[in-house]
């Protein structure tokens, strides 16, 4: 997927996975509860500072904070810009 947004210096963009639909037990969780997913693929990243390279890359698996990251929309899709700071782990 080519995503004409170029994140500057040490930022990422994330689409963020979709909530999930139901518990392990199957109970259907409604729009009002649903909590905001804290995983998602890099879908574009910066060149990084001077001294320090970016570690994550195009189509990786993240795990980031709760309040990480700006939400902005783009071509009707939700993304996250965040510093890789922000990002805990690949998966």
């Amino acid at each position: 997927m080519a995503l004409n947004i170029k994140p500057i210096g040490d930022r990422v963009v994330v689409e963020a996975a979709p909530a999930e639909e139901k518990t392990a037990s199957g109970i259907i969780i409604p729009d009002t509860a649903k909590e905001k997913p804290q995983r998602g693929t890099i879908v574009a990243v910066g060149d990084g500072k001077k001294d320090e390279p970016l570690t994550v890359k195009t189509g990786d698996q993240v795990l980031y904070g709760k309040y990480a990251g700006t939400e902005i929309t783009y071509d009707g899709k939700e993304y996250l810009i965040m510093r890789e700071s922000d990002i805990y782990a690949v998966l």
